[in-house]
Order: C-alpha cells, then sequence, then structure tokens
C-alpha cells in the first residue's frame, strides 16, 4: 500500500519540512502520495505535484481547512487512511496537534519524532531529550508517524510529475475556531530550514541587548535568530525563536550560541548541527561539551568583534 504524507503550506508554497517528510516517506515505500488541504490551495498542490517522487496529490479544498484547525483536518485524514499503509505528519506544532488525533480515530499508536527508517514497521527516533535512541517497532495495520525534519535531507522539486486529484471534503465540525495569528516578518530565513542561525541566551539581559547584540552578526551572516527557552520565558526573545526540545528542534550547517549556558532542553534541539559555536564567560558551561568553536569570554565585546571582522 500507498504512504500518504499530510503537506504543510503557506501563501501557496510547500512549506521545507515536508519535503524532509517525503524523503523519509520514500524510504518506507516508493508510492507517495501528498495530501493538500486548505482554502484556496491550489497552488500549493501543483508545487506539490513538483516534489521528486511524489506519484499523486490529493486537494482537498474546502474553508473548513482554511487554518489547518486539527479538529477538521483529522476527521479528512482518517478517512483517507484506509487506502494507504502509513500516515505521516511533519514534527511540527502543526503535525503534533493533528497526528494523535488521526492515530486515535484509527484506534492505532503513534510512532512520534522518527530520525530513522530501519524498516517499513521499525523506526528509530531520540528519548530523553537526545540523550538515548529507541528503536520503535508498531505492530499496527496502519501506522501514524511524526518526522524530526533535521534527521532526513530534503525531496527536491523537479518537473511535475503527479497527478492532482480531488477528494471529498467534511464539514466544519464547530469545534474549534480560527480566532487570529500573531506573525512576526522578516527578511531572515526560516528557523527550522535556516543553514546558519545565531542564538542568544538569559546572559543578554534584555530583548534591547539580544536585538542589539545578535543582529549585526545575523545580518553578515544571513542568519536566523533564535534562541534559548530562558531568553524566551524572560521576554528577550519571541516564542517561535525558541530553540529546543520544547521549542524547534534544528540541525545548520552553522550554529552560534551566545550567552547559552547550554540545559539539557536547548543542546536537544540544537546538537545534530554540522559546526557549533559557543561564546560564554563560564569555562565550566556544558555548551562547550558539544561545541567545536568555545571562545571564553563576554559576550558584549566578543560579538561585536566577530560581527565587524566579516
Amino acid at each position: 500500500m500507498s504512504v500518504l504524507v499530510i503537506a504543510e503550506h503557506e501563501s501557496g508554497a510547500i512549506k521545507s519540512a515536508t519535503l524532509n517528510s517525503v524523503a523519509a516517506a520514500l524510504q518506507i515505500d516508493a508510492d507517495v502520495h501528498v495530501l493538500v488541504a486548505g482554502l484556496s490551495c491550489g497552488a500549493a498542490a501543483e508545487q506539490a505535484a513538483t516534489i521528486t517522487g511524489v506519484t499523486q496529490v490529493l486537494l482537498a479544498d474546502a474553508a473548513a481547512y482554511e487554518h489547518a484547525l486539527a479538529e477538521n483536518l483529522a476527521p479528512l485524514v482518517s478517512g483517507l487512511a484506509d487506502s494507504y499503509s502509513h500516515v505521516v505528519f511533519n514534527a511540527t506544532a502543526q503535525g503534533k496537534n493533528t497526528a494523535p488525533r488521526v492515530a486515535a480515530l484509527l484506534d492505532v499508536g503513534q510512532v512520534s519524532d522518527i530520525t530513522k527508517v530501519i524498516s517499513v514497521d521499525t523506526f528509530e527516533r531520540p528519548i530523553y531529550a537526545g540523550n538515548a535512541i529507541a528503536t520503535v517497532q508498531s505492530t499496527d495495520s496502519k501506522i501514524v508517524l511524526t518526522v524530526r525534519s533535521t534527521a532526513f535531507d530534503a525531496a527536491t522539486h523537479g518537473a511535475p510529475g503527479a497527478s492532482i486529484q480531488s477528494v471529498d471534503t467534511v464539514e466544519d465540525l464547530g469545534r474549534s475556531a480560527f480566532v487570529t495569528a500573531n506573525t512576526i516578518s522578516s527578511d531572515r530565513p526560516e528557523l527550522i530550514s535556516a543553514k546558519v542561525i545565531v542564538s542568544g541566551g538569559r546572559a543578554l539581559g534584555s530583548s534591547e541587548s539580544y536585538q542589539k547584540v545578535l543582529t549585526p552578526l545575523a545580518e553578515k551572516l544571513g542568519a536566523a535568530m533564535g534562541a534559548s527557552r530562558a531568553a524566551v520565558d524572560a521576554g528577550y526573545a519571541p516564542n517561535d525563536a525558541q530553540v529546543g526540545q520544547t521549542g524547534k528542534i534544528v540541525a545548520p550547517d552553522l550554529y552560534i550560541a551566545v550567552g547559552i549556558s547550554g540545559a539539557i532542553q536547548h543542546l536537544a534541539g540544537m546538537k545534530d548541527s554540522k559546526v557549533i559555536v559557543a561564546i560564554n564567560s563560564d569555562p565550566d558551561a556544558p555548551i562547550f561539551n558539544v561545541a567545536d568553536y568555545g571562545i571564553v569570554g563576554d559576550l558584549y565585546d566578543l560579538v561585536p568583534e566577530l560581527a565587524a571582522a566579516l
């Protein structure tokens, strides 16, 4: 049977995490279908049809799916699941909100946050904040997965190769309603897909220092700006900048940690980065245990010097 990947999209474009989930799905089965659900989302479906390896795109275009409310999306997905052996979600806020509902409707277990496909029913996933890797085998007839995007290389786009098929939609169940979205527009890359990330911690002391110290360096590197949980909780950075077990899992080519001590929940979110640079005044900070390069000193002196040298 085929594998169904639930796409995430915005402004007519497929989000990058979906490409990673398609790559994971292709390791399970060569026949991968993608579901694009939303309102006036034909452009996103057309883009999904260009993803290499995707053989069919299912289009559910209705007002009930405009904001990807899990209460409406889950019945749609569970209704389509009869034709598939696996249902694959991104391990994002949207995926983590919808996947458990689908698993419950199908009366099966869920395998969360997979980082490796061993076979069609066996997967690896991190546990204990990434300090151990569990091998999980599912005996369910249908397997519901969420995929950690940083663990799989993204599928590529090519010429349109998949057909687009409209599917029956469900009515708005009225169990939830979209109120408003508070988004922050930025010219910088999205945190999850960024190749370079500059993150700040509680040592920055204020939101003004967070912006003043990190912004010049991030602009020089074309980097996204992240933060530790402590910095977010203190109000120095917005919630969507949080990197860690309870924030976003990232694995950029370069991760620069400024004033971050390296609590275990933060390390779980960035330790797979290819190169890690740590700047901290405490030589015993745990962040230095995972850093490829470490600088001990005052971040207020070192970061401006680094930015000026670039």
